[in-house]
């Protein structure tokens, strides 16, 4: 009987370590070269992403709360100016291939483990700077999972040019999601299955 009561005890210490190892992403560990140390950063999340109208970014902000991951917004060095010019700047760079270059870099990014991408959708793609994110940063051994805004353009328009970058980078891909605003129950359940969804976090 003893036995029992400890054994129920143990398991309840282990499923609430368990709950709780998913919501301590930003605690700061420093880099020794222990291997218990190296998995523990690499279980942090982090969320990039890049916005023009301010959708995207709302869209990011809304999943950091959810997950309580890191985040850091990527902007262009020469900005995109008003609607019409990044329209215009946007099939240009995709017709030329040209990857325009991030202003600002990314702090610490070989900690991270998983990388939510988030992007608006153009012209049934990802703008350029995604590719520019690629090719500036090792996403070897990664988990990326990509996230967009759109007025028509489902995920499955555009992830899979975020799948193949990702797959010649040596990540891991999932499936991802579009945001609209009135859709963060699916968000939610998203993040659940993605083993990211931290309630702690969300009630904050």
């Amino acid at each position: 009987m003893k036995f029992l009561k400890k054994l129920i005890l143990l398991m309840g210490l282990i499923l609430v370590v368990g709950i709780f190892a998913g919501c301590s992403n930003n605690t700061k560990s420093s880099s020794t070269s222990t291997s218990s140390s190296s998995k523990t950063v690499k279980n942090k999340t982090l969320i990039v992403y890049f916005s023009l109208s301010g959708k995207t970014k709302k869209a990011a902000q809304y999943i950091q709360k959810q997950t309580g991951a890191d985040i850091v917004e990527i902007r262009a060095a020469k900005p995109y100016g008003d609607y019409a010019s990044a329209v215009k700047r946007a099939k240009y760079e995709q017709k030329n291939n040209i990857k325009p270059k991030i202003a600002n870099k990314i702090q610490g990014f070989n900690e991270y483990g998983t990388v939510l991408i988030g992007y608006p959708t153009w012209n049934k793609r990802p703008p350029m700077i995604i590719y520019s994110l690629f090719n500036d940063y090792n996403f070897k051994d990664k988990n990326v999972v990509p996230f967009t805004t759109s007025g028509k353009d489902t995920i499955e328009t555009s992830e899979q040019y975020v799948r193949r970058l990702a797959e010649d980078s040596g990540a891991d891909f999932a499936n991802g999601i579009r945001y609209t605003g009135n859709n963060n129950k699916q968000v939610i359940n998203w993040l659940k299955k993605l083993g990211l969804y931290c309630e702690k976090n969300s009630k904050k």
